[in-house]
């Protein structure tokens, strides 16, 4: 009886075993949603790294960081000079100059440009100018008397991504003058009518002209805030006036007027202008560290 008693409660247990699978395997599997890690790990910062954008990282805001490195490397790049960055004062002598190569004109002046984010240019200039010349295998003298001019545009600055001291820059002016000039030992030789050796001369004749120039230049830094430049105009007579003698033949700050082409040398004192806003190089930073 004990034996079968035994039996009876090993069979009963291995039935509630079974049954227990069975409903088990019958009901739906629960799903387990993984924990996603977290994503706002610090990341390292480049080698060379400024201390700020480090601190940026340190405190996980990476983003920022990335962004200020975007903007340095664009810096490194593409310098932004101030809105007034230098005045430059300079002195025209290329004509005085060419007076010892025997031309037989001249004039000098003085010229204001306000460089603005290293690249625009607007320039002022004022100049006089006279001419004295007796022509080869002519009958008169021309002398163009000390005369104003003046030159009002603009310039663009090519190497605006360098320092200011070195510049190469194309141009426009426009230029105008009013002047006098006078005509005298004028010979007049008429061998129909059997006059000879008849003199007379014009003295006093008032003129004006508006002229415009395209032009190229260079500008060098030579020693502190002093450089040169060098200037290549292309230039042409828009209106002048006509006198009863003809067109002039010397126009104050434009020329001859049978030219279209003329150069200029100018020394240059500048200005800094809201230097401390200038972008400083990594060269300077080195050496002031």
């Amino acid at each position: 009886m004990k034996h079968l008693a035994t039996i009876f409660c090993v069979a009963s247990l291995m039935v509630a075993l079974t049954c227990a699978t069975v409903q088990a395997q019958d009901q739906p599997q629960r799903k387990v949603t993984p924990v996603k890690p977290k994503t706002n790990k610090t990341l390292t910062p480049p080698k060379g790294t400024p201390e700020k954008i480090i601190n940026e990282y340190l405190s996980g805001d990476t983003a920022q960081a990335r962004a200020q490195e975007r903007k340095d490397s664009l810096a490194k790049i593409y310098p932004h000079y101030p809105k007034l960055t230098e005045l430059s004062l300079g002195l025209n002598f290329g004509d005085l100059l060419m007076t010892a190569f025997g031309q037989k004109y001249t004039s000098v002046d003085l010229n204001a440009t306000l460089n603005m984010w290293n690249r625009f240019q607007p320039v002022v200039v004022m100049g006089l100018g006279r001419a004295k010349d007796t022509p080869q295998d002519m009958n008169f003298t021309y002398s163009g008397k000390l005369s104003p001019y003046f030159k009002l545009g603009a310039n663009y600055n090519f190497l605006f991504k360098n320092e200011p001291r070195y510049q190469l820059y194309v141009g426009a002016r426009l230029g105008m003058s009013a002047f006098k000039y006078d005509i005298t030992n004028v010979n007049i030789n008429n061998p129909y009518w059997g006059e000879f050796g008849n003199d007379y001369e014009m003295k006093g004749v008032s003129s004006n002209a508006l002229w415009g120039e395209f032009l190229a230049g260079l500008k060098v830094g030579i020693a502190g805030n002093w450089a040169l430049g060098w200037e290549v105009k292309f230039h042409g007579i828009f209106k002048e006036k006509k006198n009863a003698s003809g067109k002039p033949w010397y126009i104050p700050g434009y020329g001859t007027r049978n030219g279209n082409w003329a150069f200029g040398i100018n020394l240059y004192y500048n200005i800094p202008l809201n230097h401390s806003h200038w972008p400083v190089k990594e060269q300077k930073k080195k050496e002031k560290k």
